[in-house]
Parts: C-alpha cells; structure tokens; sequence
C-alpha cells in the first residue's frame, strides 16, 4: 500500500573539501539533521560539477578533483526544515541551499 503526502525537500550543495571543524561538513550537517530529528538524510556526491567561481570539478581520470560536488538530501515537513534552517547558518559559509515541495509516497507492507 501507498501512502501519498505533502513535503519538502531541502537540498544543500556543498564542496568535499569544506570541513567543519575537523570532520567534512557533508558528515557534520547529516549529523545534525539527526540531532534535530529530521525523518533522514542522503548524501551524494556528484562526479561533475562547478559553482559560482565557475571551476570545473570532474572526476575524470586525466583531471582528477579533489574537491568534488556534495549534494544532501532531507525530506520532511515545512515545519521541520525550517526550524533546521539556523544550524544550516552556523554550519555552512559557502555553499547552495534550496527547499522545494515535494510529493512523498509511503509504501508499507
């Protein structure tokens, strides 16, 4: 059985050079997100990319990157994301966040 609702997906886009502290951000926002109760969280990391400086990040083999794209995934309530929100400000100083609705669909035995 399916079982359609209404949330949100906050996708935060990092670098895998960016650390906070002394551990990567990526684990750092992921463990925060899970401190904060939000339903999950995915990491992903991208194999070609660039930002605002327009630097290509590849991974290549005749290129190799050593900062590579990051991409986290969370999805939950409004409500949730938002509350989230201030440790992202804390957390992140260069970096890319957007929040999108999105339609979730539960399935269950």
């Amino acid at each position: 059985m399916s079982i359609p609702e209404d949330g949100y997906l906050l996708r935060i886009f990092i670098g895998e050079s960016d650390r906070h502290g002394h551990r990567p951000l990526y684990e750092s926002i992921v463990l925060q997100a899970r401190e904060a109760g939000l339903a999950g969280a995915t990491v992903l990391r991208g194999v070609m990319g660039f930002g605002k400086h327009s630097i290509l990040h590849t991974a290549k083999i005749l290129r190799l990157s050593e900062d590579m794209p990051m991409i986290i995934e969370i999805v939950d309530s409004l409500e949730n994301i938002e509350r989230f929100l201030p440790a992202l400000d804390e957390l992140i100083k260069d970096g890319l966040v957007t929040i999108e609705q999105v339609r979730v669909i539960h399935y269950r035995a």
